[in-house]
């Protein structure tokens, strides 16, 4: 169970260039215009060998009429409720502001969170000094980084993993039992087609949960079915900010999605699919989880005739393209019809991604076939791959192909290799890492 980590602060402070940093990629854009992000970003950072979830926010305004600023507010302080962690960015080339005062004084009254002072763009060691004048916001030592060159960002991360929680549930401590998150944007019918599911007649045998805001377990074992229903706690009180269902369900969702085995995608089919839903499947890849997608309230949808099932199934494939190797199930949470057929899939799934392969089959069918379609050659050098396995260990099926040159083998070819291993074996909904190493 991963912790989420918030990154919070004024506008222009270096906020998406941490981001970056900490997520190894660009997927923020930088500015020196404030206010550029205004959509959050969602990524993922790793170290030590701990992985934790990263939430770039956009700049906070204080008292400020501009109808985004407000937006910005609003999605900065459901980042707060939601994460474990919140680093508090600030500018040592600016110094101390009132607007730097004034997220202190809100962070400084989080109670349930750790917060971290982050004192960015000290490029230099010159600049470093200037961060003792943020002592004065009341939260402890600021960590002086540069987040553009990487300036002691390796202790602030050291420090950062050590505040983790170590009391979190394990995977360990949850029975050997499939996990089931039902996530999707507002009003695609999660809701509905979890009370279908448990019903008037609910057999709930147990509620497993974590901390206040980890994700809870409901047990579900009526008609034959055995599977954890896997849901968020801790969902803040109506009072307390004015919610964007966008954003939160994004959120939400980042929490059953890493505490679950299968996730059931709801897609609205008088809707179509949206780019909440390309997110929400985003982070269901990154986070290498089984998926079932499931297209709710088809009972709604007009003029239907027996092909429309399958047009809609391949525009649905088309744009989560280029994987596309997962089951689709056509529901209506309404009159529940296929709805436990959704749970039957997921199950095919669930057993699927625990699917293992011998070493001499898997070098049996690939030897021949690499020999005939070898890595395509690159500076006069050929790749010559000779043996490959399956690793035990790892959620998701995970196979090393061992070559004298791996450096030169494409992410082209292994997407060739991926396509082999699914024609040849079952792997439906299930995510496949591949990974050339020397020999």
């Amino acid at each position: 169970m991963r912790n989420i980590v918030a990154i919070v602060g004024r506008p222009n402070v270096g906020k998406s260039t941490l981001f970056n940093r900490l997520t190894k990629t660009k997927q923020a854009i930088v500015n020196e215009e404030s206010g550029t992000t205004r959509d959050r970003q969602y990524g993922l950072s790793e170290w030590e060998g701990k992985e934790f979830s990263v939430i770039d926010t956009g700049g906070w305004v204080d008292k400020s009429g501009d109808v985004f600023e407000q937006e910005i507010k609003k999605q900065v302080q459901l980042a707060i409720e939601e994460s474990d962690i919140i680093l508090f960015v600030v500018d040592v080339m600016t110094g101390l502001t009132d607007l730097d005062m004034a997220v202190a004084k809100i962070l400084r009254g989080v109670k349930d969170r750790q917060v971290m002072l982050v004192a960015n763009k000290a490029d230099t060691n010159m600049l470093g000094y200037n961060a003792s004048e943020f002592y004065a916001l009341g939260l402890g030592d600021p960590f002086v980084v540069s987040a553009a060159n990487g300036s002691g960002t390796g202790d602030f991360m050291d420090t950062l993993v050590s505040k983790f929680n170590p009391d979190k549930m394990t995977e360990e401590e949850i029975e050997n039992i499939p996990r089931f998150a039902v996530v999707g944007r507002p009003n695609a019918g999660k809701s509905s087609i979890i009370n279908a599911f448990i019903g008037e007649e609910r057999t709930i045998v147990t509620d497993i949960a974590g901390t206040t805001r980890d994700s809870i377990y409901t047990r579900y074992t009526k008609f034959g079915f055995d599977f954890y229903l896997v849901d968020t706690a801790g969902i803040r009180k109506k009072g307390k900010v004015n919610e964007d269902l966008e954003y939160y369900s994004v959120i939400r969702s980042i929490r059953s999605i890493e505490n679950s085995d299968v996730c059931i995608l709801m897609i609205d089919a008088t809707r179509g699919i949206e780019s909440q839903d390309m997110n929400i499947f985003s982070l269901i890849q990154k986070n290498r989880k089984g998926l079932v997608v499931c297209v709710n309230k088809w009972d709604l949808v007009e003029d239907k005739d027996s092909n429309s099932a399958k047009v809609f199934e391949a525009a649905v494939r088309e744009r989560f393209a280029p994987f596309v190797d997962f089951p689709i199930v056509f529901t209506s949470a309404l009159t529940k019809q296929r709805i436990f057929k959704a749970i039957e899939v997921a199950k095919e799934v669930y057993e699927t991604r625990k699917f293992r392969i011998t070493t001499g089959k898997l070098n049996e069918f690939f030897l021949p076939l690499i020999e005939n379609y070898p890595p395509p050659a690159i500076k006069g050098k050929y790749v010559k791959i000779k043996y490959v396995t399956q690793i035990e260990g790892p959620a998701s099926p995970t196979f090393v192909f061992f070559a004298n040159l791996p450096q030169y083998v494409k992410d082209s070819y292994k997407r060739f290799l991926e396509n082999k291993l699914r024609s040849e074996w079952k792997f439906t909904g299930t995510p496949i890492q591949i990974f050339i190493r020397q020999k």
